[in-house]
């Protein structure tokens, strides 16, 4: 083939994924999950800037915090695996459309008790507890919707779109939130928390209308077999993964990268803007953005260029690890921030891209009658290990930063290449 084919070829390519990624927002049902989620993202930045700041203003106390983040992120973890299993059982859009109306009243009396200034600590830690146990219900239904409503070979683009709209939210809806809360806060407040009222109302009104796109959905996805209780579900599911030789290594591989990089990233980061990039907290600010761009652009990649052949796959995907194991060893040795941010933008990259690739290549090898459980594995295995890991880094960081960057890019690198021996990732592009 001459170097003019295959120029041809790839621009082939490159124009059919552009025509593709047009022709998905005219499908009905993907237009409404995405304008109403995508709302519903950027009032998720209005609760999580909100909710914090109205602890601290009726307490002060960075203990009381702590404790209203645990009661939301641990029954969050907790009822993923609950998600999944409802989700197979009544739908993905039916269990949205169930913890969206949920959250929409939580938020609603939230913001009704705040304005009217009857709130109190017990009430926010119920709230906690509550919106978290909904969300960790709701996110395995989210993931897996999207598989249901789209052809097999648009779904590594419409997955793109959606997670791009996610990123796209954390940009925008924390400096919207802290806007609402400042100017509702000046001379003219009642009280001192009326802009977090504010800012929560509008977080409700969010989650109406993702409850009216949802609802508005044409979507029945297929009739379910489940059988059995809850419990009995959830383990069918972890079964299922156990036993299947590709979905189980593929979840092993992105739980230990996950692990690797959420402490390090989380935690490893802020140290090494504090204490030796010039700027300080300025610097870890330009850090965090050049990496949040970076994803931002991975996962708009994943979408708009050319599949890669199905015997490529795996390698691809180890050349991605193994090439974000070496950035993250010289970020550990860096001095300089733009060299940071430049290292953080490559590797936001990498993760859009092979965040993407990966969730796609789970979803293929997903029957879609297991698909909410498997999802709900998908999302454990990328949050539920993030504590552990900022634990460790916590403990590890303190003796030295250059060696931990170190030792956890060379464990990436060594995860690369263990994972091209294995048949499973070599063959995947067979399976899918």
């Amino acid at each position: 083939m001459t170097e003019e084919t295959k120029a041809g070829n790839g621009q082939i390519a490159v124009e059919a994924n552009k025509k593709s990624f047009l022709n998905i927002f005219k499908n009905r049902n993907f237009l409404l999950l995405w304008s109403g989620q995508g709302t519903s993202l950027i009032g998720d930045q209005f609760y999580l800037i909100a909710l914090p700041w109205l602890v601290l203003q009726l307490t002060g106390d960075a203990v009381a915090l702590g404790l209203v983040l645990a009661l939301a992120g641990i029954p969050r973890a907790l009822f993923m695996l609950v998600g999944g299993a409802l989700t197979d059982r009544l739908s993905p859009r039916n269990v949205m459309l169930a913890s969206d109306a949920a959250r929409l009243l939580l938020t609603g009396c939230m913001a009704g008790l705040i304005l009217y200034g009857h709130i109190e600590m017990w009430m926010i830690y119920i709230f906690a507890l509550l919106f978290g146990t909904m969300s960790g219900i709701f996110i395995p239904a989210s993931t897996s919707i999207v598989p249901g409503m789209v052809k097999r070979e648009e779904l590594q683009t419409a997955n793109s779109i959606v997670q791009g709209m996610s990123q796209l939210s954390v940009f925008i809806g924390p400096a919207l939130a802290g806007a609402v809360i400042a100017i509702f806060a000046g001379q003219g407040a009642k009280t001192s928390t009326e802009g977090i009222g504010i800012a929560l109302a509008i977080d409700a009104f969010t989650f109406l209308v993702s409850v009216a796109t949802l609802w508005l959905m044409k979507f029945r996805g297929e009739p379910s077999s489940v059988k059995g209780n809850i419990l009995g579900s959830i383990k069918e599911g972890i079964v299922y993964a156990a036993k299947d030789p590709y979905l189980r290594i593929f979840l092993i591989i992105m739980a230990f990268i996950n692990f690797l990089f959420a402490g390090p990233f989380l935690v490893g980061v802020p140290v090494i803007a504090s204490s030796r990039l010039e700027g300080g907290a300025v610097a870890f600010g330009l850090l965090m953005s050049f990496f949040g761009g970076g994803n931002l652009a991975g996962i708009i990649l994943s979408g708009i260029l050319p599949k890669p052949r199905a015997g490529l796959i795996g390698y691809i995907l180890a050349c991605f690890i193994g090439f974000f194991g070496i950035g993250i060893i010289i970020f550990g040795l860096t001095v300089s921030t733009l060299t940071g941010c430049v290292l953080l933008a490559v590797l936001g990259i990498c993760n859009g891209y092979l965040s993407i690739l990966m969730i796609t290549l789970i979803q293929k090898i997903t029957p879609m009658s297991i698909m909410g459980r498997m999802m709900s594995l998908v999302m454990l295995a990328g949050l539920g290990l993030a504590p552990i890991s900022q634990a460790i880094t916590g403990f590890l960081i303190s003796y030295s930063v250059e060696g931990l960057f170190v030792s956890v890019g060379v464990l990436f690198i060594l995860t690369a290449v263990i994972s091209i021996t294995l048949p499973e990732v070599r063959n995947i592009g067979q399976r899918i």
